[in-house]
């Protein structure tokens, strides 16, 4: 394999909530590697601001709860660009007071769980269904963005770690359906990621917590999972299909209550 198959040179790139902290910092490095990049999300304005700071870029407003606007995303860019060679569904219902009311299943809301699910499972099956005849032509990709939540027993966000778990399957049904047309399809699972989203929806001392049972020093950032997303997109990771990228500083990889051993045995224990 050539040495440079991580770059993306030629390529075309969807990247779904293009515009928030994952999103925009895997279209930064995307186009840093040589792809044109079409940023959809909600929020039109940021989405055409970031679009502005990159060389080729688009802007495409997307609403993941309309299958018409979630078509339209693909036409335009196909239209646009002429081909399509990697979707990035990235966009989720977050949000500070989605978080707060994400609990335990006892006292969900039904209204909730529903949403949750249309956006965020519906939503990325219509992206990948328009997606999939454009994938074929190119031997294109999926990357979809789950959560190790999706890995885990929580006491909180029932809805959310529940419809980030379908979407693992998913991810194994296209990888499986449509492999041998070439077309591959992974997914990125991210811990607590330090984006203005998660600064603005949990307090330090959950944060806190979260980082006590990592394995690095820190949580990990925006760019940490573009870099995930962009090595699963490129040529570098032709082998890999049907595959869960866990990309979490280590959360989901030890036994329970580490942070308590690590205080009995020491700090550098």
């Amino acid at each position: 394999m050539a040495g440079d198959a991580i770059r993306m040179d030629g390529k075309v790139a969807i990247i779904t909530g293009g515009a928030g902290g994952i999103g925009g910092a895997t279209a930064r490095l995307m186009t840093a590697r040589g792809a044109r990049v079409a940023i959809a999300d909600i929020m039109l304005d940021r989405a055409e601001a970031l679009a502005g700071e990159l060389d080729g870029a688009i802007a495409i407003h997307l609403d993941l709860e309309s299958e018409a606007s979630t078509q339209a995303m693909v036409a335009t860019t196909v239209q646009h660009f002429g081909r399509l060679d990697v979707l990035h569904n990235n966009a989720a219902l977050l949000g500070p007071e989605i978080a707060q009311n994400d609990g335990d299943v006892e006292h969900m809301d039904t209204a909730l769980w529903d949403r949750t699910f249309a956006i965020n499972v519906r939503g990325t099956m219509v992206a990948c269904r328009s997606a999939l005849p454009h994938l074929r032509e190119v031997r294109g990709n999926i990357v979809n963005t789950v959560s190790n939540l999706a890995l885990q027993g929580h006491m909180i966000q029932a809805a959310y770690s529940s419809s980030k778990a379908a979407l693992i399957q998913l991810t194994r049904a296209i990888a499986a359906s449509h492999g041998k047309a070439g077309v591959r399809c992974n997914a990125v699972a991210p811990g607590m990621t330090m984006t203005p989203a998660l600064l603005e929806a949990f307090p330090v001392p959950l944060r806190q917590a979260v980082e006590d049972e990592t394995l690095r020093d820190q949580l990990g950032v925006a760019e940490d999972i573009a870099e995930a997303v962009a090595f699963l997109a490129s040529d570098a990771a032709r082998n890999i299909t049907g595959e869960v990228l866990v990309c979490d500083g280590g959360g989901t990889a030890h036994v329970p209550g580490i942070s308590r051993f690590r205080t009995f045995f020491g700090e550098h224990a």
